[in-house]
């Protein structure tokens, strides 16, 4: 932030006096938040070990403390300005185990916190030595309840050498900057306002304050109000993902995003996101491969590290910038590590069976061979597609095992020449370190199956952004894997939620080329990219930000005494804090950004998967319910966005099922009555069926009509005067089975569009009805019958009274 344009000699002439703020101006905490102060308190008192993992409890105790005297001293002398003393003269000594006798130890633990924490702003700095320099007054006029002497202990432990003309603790004053301190200031001093700056971060008390009393005010934001409503929900959700831990204590890891968002000159969205959000997550991951590769050497091992590509390009990107040409770019996936593996039919069937749908065209793609067997199979199928499931479990009997093994045996070639021409020195290296973004080490696995195919004793290594734990006990006992953001630093059921939703973070960190399909003499042939340019461009322009953070944060971390990745596993939690956030509740701005987003499936084929459906989550919930809809099946690969999408709030009930904290009773259907609809056939004949309402958790109301093909339904009307007069219609949709529980429990669900439903007496607007008559219903038309059973589901949100 520049403050002053003009050279040294005009600023003379024109100021007479520059104060600053202290907190979150002048000074910087280590810290989230200001209250981390009292964090760490409660860690360098005894009760930290005498009551432990209390902290939150301390903390808050501390706030309403202040809260007590502040309102205290306005009820007894008009003026809510208080000294620390006062604070804790309001603490519950006994509740810790203290008693007011040690009030002082409190104080002194709180002012070592501060001592501990704050950081002087090598930005005031300049600015306030130059403002020196040029003959003006300068100080400090600040809001706190520490008094002039602490305050002056303070700022000169943070700059030895710092010298003031003036400095004003609104603690000795009785009044803040807010009332009357800053007239106190100007009277005292003898400075003309008019010819006055004061420099802060606080919109009420240092801008529209100074302005009340004629001074110039120079706003030192912390955040822009996008980038603040990011914390606030990161913090949300390190509370709720990274139970037990402190949450305001990050080594300065938030500071110094903010201090390097307000260096950053403005971009694009794309660009923003990257530096304030994907940036921080990627430089703490290449501290962590730095780490693994430090403790891995040693004892005459010849370490190699190599990132995998794709979704490990933007990771080699960032290691390239800060260590040098040290890594290599292995571009190998899953499909031609696990076929070179291949001795048996084993690792095909594996491959195939994590495929969700598949076609003869996508099996030649993958495997590049098409047995007369396997053609006859997909002809079989309807529409000639088959799950991955009923492919992996027929195969066996439709390839020979021979066409495996020598398939498997002439890309394991190939792989090894492309290897020993990307890794320098690989025949002579002991242990090669895998870095990826995760997550069951499915290529590490199947390299070590090729190693020891052709007798290589090479150790492998995983390095993985994310990892699911449970994965890796089949590992070697040379072999080994880590996650950075462990089952240790979240549960395994968010740990799964999270890589549930990853594919926007692949998205954003994969290369721009195709995936790879096979080597020739060292060189990678590649798939063509299918994703439009457009996306790849985005992608770039994330990654373009991401760089940026990485290149700057390094020395920005230094001048501000900032170590964000000292202790791995905090810096390990706010990764996973700071991830979930962007994943799990992104805001307005970013689902604009990413939700035309699609997904490379890489699997060898040219198909497209979209990162968003919000309609898709809407028929979910109306057919399936909350639940089930939050354990929906990709796609939408970007589940966590489509609920989002469709509110925040639903957004939110997202995170809380995944985490394990959404109860069934409160969120799940309960029946409250039952409505007898009216079932008409195409001959104009009809019956009345008797079915249940039900009410969920955020009060929308459900209706279930099976039908069986054997009863010729043509429309179903819904008595809608009878049970929600006026009401939203959230949706109409079907299901079909060959039995009412197969149809009930399909995935497959088909919203029924609007304009096809027939509201009759009732008026309509959208999605709001109000009926006119005792008669008013919905006509409903029944689709074709493609099986048996077909459930029909209606939601609406009645806007009177509900049922009981």
């Amino acid at each position: 932030m520049k403050l002053a344009t003009a050279g040294a000699e005009r600023r003379a002439q024109i100021v007479s006096a520059w104060s600053f703020d202290v907190f979150d101006t002048f000074l910087l905490r280590a810290c989230t938040t200001p209250d981390g102060v009292f964090e760490r308190t409660y860690e360098l008192l005894d009760i930290s070990r005498s009551r432990p993992n209390v902290s939150t409890s301390f903390v808050q105790h501390r706030i309403q403390a202040e809260s007590r005297a502040r309102r205290t001293a306005k009820e007894k002398r008009g003026a809510s300005e208080v000294h620390i003393a006062e604070i804790y003269s309001y603490f519950p000594f006994r509740l810790f185990g203290l008693s007011r006798g040690d009030l002082n130890d409190l104080v002194e633990a709180e002012f070592a916190a501060e001592l501990e924490l704050c950081r002087a702003n090598p930005d005031m700095i300049r600015q306030y030595l130059d403002m020196k320099r040029a003959g003006n007054h300068v100080g400090f006029i600040s809001d706190t309840y520490w008094d002039s002497e602490r305050l002056g202990h303070l700022l000169r432990a943070c700059r030895p050498e710092l010298t003031w003309d003036f400095l004003y603790a609104s603690c000795d004053h009785g009044s803040s900057k807010s009332e009357t301190l800053f007239a106190t200031y100007l009277s005292e001093q003898g400075i003309d306002a008019a010819s006055s700056f004061h420099v802060g971060d606080n919109d009420k008390a240092d801008i529209k304050g100074a302005k009340r009393h004629g001074i110039h005010p120079r706003y030192y934001p912390q955040a822009t109000a996008q980038l603040a409503s990011k914390f606030q929900r990161e913090t949300a959700l390190f509370e709720l993902l990274c139970t037990g831990a402190p949450s305001r204590l990050d080594h300065g890891a938030r500071t110094l995003r903010r201090v390097v968002a307000g260096r950053s000159v403005e971009r694009s969205p794309a660009f923003h996101l990257g530096l304030t959000v994907l940036g921080p997550v990627m430089a703490a991951f290449d501290a962590f491969v730095a780490r693994r590769c430090e403790d891995l050497a040693g004892n005459g091992r010849q370490v190699a590290l190599g990132f995998l590509g794709r979704d490990g390009f933007l990771s080699h990107r960032i290691w390239q910038d800060l260590h040098g040409g040290t890594a290599s770019y292995l571009e190998m996936n899953r499909r031609v590590s696990l076929i070179a593996s291949a001795d048996t039919m084993q690792p095909l069937v594996d491959l195939l069976g994590k495929v969700f749908k598949i076609d003869a065209p996508t099996f030649h793609d993958m495997l590049k061979i098409m047995p007369p067997k396997v053609a006859a199979f997909f002809a079989g199928c309807p529409g000639g597609i088959a799950s991955g499931e009923e492919l992996a479990e027929a195969l066996p009997g439709l390839m020979d095992p021979a066409e495996i093994v020598g398939l498997g045996a002439g890309l394991r070639a190939r792989l090894l020449a492309y290897l020993r021409h990307a890794i320098p020195g690989f025949d002579d290296c002991t242990d090669l370190v895998l870095a990826d973004l995760g997550y069951s080490g499915s290529v590490q696995k199947a390299l070590r199956r090729v190693f020891d195919l052709e007798g290589i004793k090479i150790r492998l290594h995983g390095a993985y952004l994310m990892s699911l734990d449970d994965a890796f006990d089949d590992l070697t006992e040379e072999d080994s894997a880590a996650g950075f953001i462990s089952d240790l630093v979240v549960t395994p059921h968010v740990k799964r939620m999270l890589i549930r939703n990853v594919a926007l973070l692949e998205q954003a960190c994969c290369a721009a080329d195709g995936s790879v399909r096979d080597y020739d003499g060292g060189a990678v042939l590649r798939e063509i990219n299918p994703r439009p340019a457009e996306q790849v461009a985005l992608a770039a322009e994330i990654q373009a930000g991401a760089l940026a953070f990485a290149a700057s944060a390094g020395e920005i971390a230094r001048n501000y005494r900032l170590d964000p990745h000292a202790a791995p596993d905090v810096a390990a939690r706010w990764c996973a804090a700071t991830l979930a956030r962007l994943l799990l509740l992104p805001d307005d701005d970013e689902l604009a950004l990413l939700g035309t987003l699609k997904h490379d499936v890489n699997l060898g084929t040219h198909a497209l998967a979209p990162l968003l459906d919000r309609q898709f989550v809407r028929d979910q919930i109306t057919a399936r319910g909350l639940s089930a809809a939050c354990t929906a099946a990709a796609p939408p690969m970007w589940l966590a966005g489509s609920f989002a999408a469709l509110s925040p709030s639903y957004g939110y009930l997202y995170v809380l099922f995944g985490a394990n904290r959404l109860p069934a009773d409160v969120f799940e259907e309960r029946p409250c009555e039952r409505v007898q609809v009216g079932l008409f056939r195409a001959d104009g004949s009809a019956t009345m069926e008797r079915v249940t309402i039900h009410r969920n958790g955020v009060g929308e109301l459900r209706l279930r009509v099976p039908l069986a093909r054997t009863m010729a339904i043509a429309v179903i009307a819904l008595p809608l005067a009878k049970f929600a007069p006026e009401g939203l219609l959230h949706g109409v949709t079907v299901q079909h089975g060959d039995d009412v529980r197969d149809a009930a429990g399909s995935q497959e669900v088909i919203g029924i569009a609007a304009d096809v439903l027939v509201y009759a007496g009732v008026q309509q607007n959208g999605g709001h009805y109000r009926t006119d008559t005792e008669d008013g219903c919905l006509l409903i038309p029944v689709l074709p019958m493609t099986q048996e059973i077909a459930i029909y589901s209606i939601a609406i949100t009645s806007l009177g009274a509900s049922p009981k």
